[in-house]
């Protein structure tokens, strides 16, 4: 099993209730794609971090194996969320991918 955890920190400007649009729409996006993409065992997005955290948002996915992994990146339904809601909001990203 691969996990599969994004850090985001959304682009500076947005008034509070447009983050929080922004970070509700990437979670249904991309908790969405459970189901549709072969590999992909669970995902989670979470979007209420304390206080202390200094990033947005969180991915926290997992992947049978890293070729799930892969596919998952390339994937038409994943290509779609991500550059409809992700990308266009996002300042910094940081990844870790990891075998459990």
């Amino acid at each position: 099993m691969v996990k599969h955890i994004i850090l985001w920190q959304l682009k500076e400007g947005f008034s509070v209730d447009q983050a929080e649009a922004v970070k509700a729409e990437i979670k249904i996006g991309l908790e969405s794609l459970n189901g549709k993409i072969p590999g992909l065992v669970d995902i989670c997005v979470q979007t209420e971090g304390l206080l202390s955290s200094n990033a947005d948002l969180m991915l926290d996915s997992t992947f049978e194996n890293e070729e799930a992994l892969k596919g998952y990146a390339a994937h038409p339904e994943h290509v779609k969320v991500a550059d409809a809601k992700v990308r266009p909001n996002i300042q910094t990203r940081i990844c870790m991918d990891y075998i459990i």
